[in-house]
């Protein structure tokens, strides 16, 4: 008997940004060298950026790693008619597209800790998203100053396979 569950969907940049424009949602990335920027604003108004991701591809033990630096929503986001979610599933797909294009195996990224609070949603939104928790970054041993200055900050060090993660969202992108 035939199966009749979907076989898995890895969606290609033009699928990622095509589902994004299909949601009113114009998702740019730019690069220079290693680093990027992907930043989106709804389909016909430049002017307002509604969020913003910025990393870099380095090279490391075992293959390239795509280094997420920060991921940022706008106020403007909260006259979505969609999730922060959604906004950040899409700029993460690109993101995460980006490093797959360019042979990462793994992408690494911490859930800053400004506030105990906003911190605890972090963590949530980056699993929810696929990622799960390396290491707490709390400036307690000698190997989390390393950590500090690679990241600027105390936190949740997350990582994911990229592979996982566009399986996982493959779905949310299928023509």
């Amino acid at each position: 008997m035939a199966s009749t569950s979907a076989s898995p969907f890895i969606p290609s940049m033009a699928e990622i940004l095509a589902a994004s424009s299909s949601q009113g949602l114009h998702v740019h990335l730019s690069t220079v060298g290693p680093f990027f920027r992907v930043r989106a604003h709804r389909s016909g108004d430049a002017s307002l950026e509604l969020g913003r991701a910025e990393g870099v591809i380095r090279p490391w033990i075992g293959g390239k790693v795509l280094h997420l630096d920060s991921m940022r929503m706008s106020r403007a986001t909260l006259e979505l008619d969609r999730s922060i979610f959604g906004l950040g599933l899409f700029l993460g797909a690109v993101v995460i597209r980006h490093g797959y294009d360019q042979g990462c195996a793994r992408a690494e990224l911490l859930a800053i800790n400004d506030t105990p609070l906003y911190h605890s949603k972090l963590v949530r939104f980056y699993k929810r998203m696929g990622f799960r928790i390396k290491h707490e970054v709390d400036g307690s041993s000698m190997g989390d100053l390393a950590h500090m200055l690679v990241w600027g900050g105390r936190g949740t060090k997350m990582e994911a396979q990229i592979d996982d993660l566009l399986l996982k969202w493959g779905k949310k992108f299928k023509p």
